[in-house]
């Protein structure tokens, strides 16, 4: 299956369970994630990260995501499962 596959150039979401998926949600919850990890970033930058993430979640578990992959990282996962 390819990307096109599931939203071909035309369409920028589709309704998964009732979330909102919108191309990009994965890669934009990868860019925050890394931010949320990261160890130079200001606690303002790791706030605005969460929210995001936060945010996604219920379009990310629509999908699957944590289904199929599991965060490596013990409190950036922790969080996760508790949100």
């Amino acid at each position: 299956m390819r990307p096109e596959d599931i939203l071909p150039d035309s369409v920028d979401h589709i309704t998964i369970d009732g979330a909102r998926l919108r191309k990009g949600t994965v890669a934009a919850f990868l860019a925050n994630a890394r931010v949320w990890l990261g160890v130079d970033v200001s606690a303002d930058e790791r706030m605005q990260a969460e929210a995001e993430i936060a945010d996604a979640l219920p379009a990310l578990r629509a999908l699957g995501l944590f289904d199929v992959l599991e965060v490596r990282d013990d409190a950036l996962r922790e969080w996760i499962e508790a949100h």
